[in-house]
This record gives C-alpha cells, sequence and structure tokens, in this order.
C-alpha cells in the first residue's frame, strides 16, 4: 500500500495469514470476476466458482462477454463479496478441458453447490484462473491488517 495509507511496517505484525485467505477464497457462495473488453471498458460480473489446490475455477458459456474478454485478454481481477474483509486476486485465467484436472474441480462444485460443472449447458467453458497477486484486508483494523502476495507464473 502507498504510504498515504499509514502502513509501514518492519515485520508481519498484523498481517493476514494465507491460508485464512485461502479459507475465505475456499468457502464464498459468490465471486465477482472482472474482465476487459477489448476497447478498454472493464466488465463485472458474480459467479459462481470453487478454490481448487490454489486456482479458482469458475464457467461462463464461450459466447459470454466475460469469456469473449477473456479470450482477447486472459488478465481478470476476481474479488470476493466483501467490502469490510477484503480478498482480491488478481491473475491469468484460461480454460480448462482436461477431464483429470477437473475431476476434483466438479466433485468441489457439486459438494459446494449441489450440481456438476459438467452439467454446464453446452457451449459453456470451465477457466481456472491462475494467480499473480493477491491483497486482503480487514476494515475493523486497516491498515495494519492489510498484506500482498505475490505468485511465480507456472
Amino acid at each position: 500500500m502507498p504510504r498515504g495509507y499509514g502502513v509501514n511496517r518492519k515485520g508481519a505484525e498484523g498481517m493476514i495469514a494465507w491460508r485464512a485467505v485461502s479459507e475465505r477464497l475456499r468457502k464464498s457462495r459468490n465471486y465477482w470476476v472482472a474482465t476487459m473488453r477489448p476497447d478498454g471498458r472493464p466488465h463485472v460480473m458474480p459467479v459462481w466458482g470453487v478454490w481448487v489446490e490454489g486456482k479458482l475455477y469458475f464457467s461462463t458459456h464461450r459466447r459470454s462477454r466475460k469469456a469473449r474478454n477473456l479470450a482477447a485478454n486472459p488478465a481478470v481481477v476476481v474479488h470476493l463479496e466483501s467490502g469490510d474483509d477484503v480478498v482480491i486476486v488478481e491473475g491469468r485465467a484460461r480454460e480448462v478441458t482436461s477431464k483429470t484436472q477437473l475431476a476434483p474441480v466438479d466433485d468441489a462444485y457439486f459438494a459446494k453447490y449441489k450440481m456438476r460443472l459438467t452439467d454446464i449447458p453446452p457451449g459453456s467453458g470451465i477457466y481456472a484462473v491462475e494467480l499473480r497477486v493477491a491483497f486482503a484486508w480487514r476494515e475493523k483494523d486497516f491498515p495494519a491488517s492489510t498484506t500482498r502476495w505475490s505468485f511465480k507464473p507456472k
């Protein structure tokens, strides 16, 4: 965070543990997905999704604005619903077609929503968000809880 936010720490005191953020990502019901239109305007929509092995998976029809945006530019930002207990992840989304990779994702989706990703309408794709950067903070102790993580592309 910029100095103007008052964050000037020498250690990790007050920072949020990644395991707590990962748990919030796993338990969330709705995720706000932001993509970029070809003309540079942002597009944001809520989706259902699952957090499996460090990636967020969601589905959308390949002709949806979201999927067309991702086809042109895979950069994506995902935000959980709370503005008080904030979790934001930035990364790149790619469509996943491997049945082996999708099996645990489909099971997690069924456990969470009582429906299978494999039952989504024809023409839909399943996307995995590979993280580049993540942010989290709590309103009650902002800015002390502000935490940032960086991830190396795989």
